[in-house]
């Protein structure tokens, strides 16, 4: 997981200390315990733990890794007093996580967002991307602030690319959209005020192919990520914070919930649905029109729905015609 500077995508709106965070928070705060007042310079998630940072936690966990570290923990969860010398206790994660972050950080969800663009060969340019020279760009795209891409990579019409560090060799076909909103929100206080800040990015490794009419989602915090030379068909979404392995191929119209993590040398068939927060191990082949649902074995081979390994879901299929089903 690399460690980026997220000022150059989402630009520091406001310096926050603790201190100043519990004021902004002062209507939903439970429990307020200050070990050291510093200034926030960025978010962490359990996975990647930064310096000078607040951490977002709804269970109850105990984190070791922060130890060495400028950090502070806002929680639902009032079990985690006693874990930590630095806690804010809330009665709405939701609305603490919204609140900090609109405040602290300029994003597109945003009033306020700013780029400036150069018009160049029929596409728009940010002025703070990079763009290797030998790469090819077509007519009517868009790709913002802080994106990154590398030698001899294609950018067909139509790509809206954002929030993304891109590597060499990338083909990005029509009508892609890379980097856009997670889908983040709080299923008790719904609708686009309350929608959560996405402040992560979209890393996509060497070689990878993108078909049309894709969407990639940037992480919540962290990364969205696709490994060295996979294939991607056309209309394939993939949600934020997934993590997928190098030489995966993925059909048509499969959709990849937020927070699935797709081990190495994966093979997908179209229409395949994952649901949020699952794994799949290595050398994994799954039937077309599967739904997943759970963790899935390396070297594994499933079908149906719920998918399971593919010989007992023939055995099912045979048993159900026989039934007359």
């Amino acid at each position: 997981m690399k460690n980026i500077n997220r000022s150059i995508f989402f630009p520091i709106k406001k310096k926050l200390s603790i201190e100043s965070i519990n004021e902004l928070l002062a209507d939903i705060i439970l429990s307020n315990t200050i070990n050291k007042n510093f200034e926030i310079n960025n978010i962490s998630s359990l996975s990647n733990i930064r310096n000078n940072s607040i951490i977002f936690i709804d269970k109850e966990i105990k984190i070791e890794e922060h130890n060495d570290k400028l950090i502070h923990i806002i929680t639902s969860n009032i079990k985690n007093k006693i874990y930590y010398k630095s806690i804010t206790v809330v009665d709405n994660l939701n609305t603490a996580y919204n609140t900090i972050l609109n405040n602290m950080f300029y994003h597109e969800d945003q009033i306020g967002y700013q780029d400036d663009f150069n018009f160049i060969n029929g596409s728009y340019i940010s002025k703070f991307s990079d763009i290797d020279k030998s790469c090819f760009i077509g007519k009517n795209c868009v790709i913002s602030r802080g994106v990154k891409i590398g030698s001899n990579s294609i950018v067909k019409n139509n790509v809206v690319i954002k929030n993304s560090l891109i590597g060499k060799n990338v083909v990005i076909c029509d009508n892609t959209s890379i980097g856009t909103s997670g889908f983040g929100f709080d299923f008790k206080i719904r609708g686009s005020k309350h929608f959560n800040p996405q402040i992560g990015i979209v890393i996509i490794d060497d070689n990878v192919h993108i078909g049309s009419s894709c969407t990639v989602d940037r992480g919540k915090i962290d990364d969205t990520f696709i490994g060295k030379n996979s294939m991607i068909d056309n209309m394939v979404h993939i949600a934020h914070n997934v993590r997928i392995g190098k030489n995966a191929c993925i059909a048509a119209q499969t959709g990849i919930a937020g927070s699935v993590i797709i081990g190495d040398n994966v093979t997908i068939g179209g229409q395949v649905g994952f649901a949020g927060h699952i794994k799949i191990g290595e050398n994994v082949v799954i039937a077309a029109r599967s739904g997943v649902t759970k963790n899935i074995n390396d070297n594994s081979v499933v079908a149906g729905f719920p998918a399971v390994d593919i010989k007992v879901w023939k055995k099912n299929l045979i048993k159900q015609r026989k039934n007359g089903y």
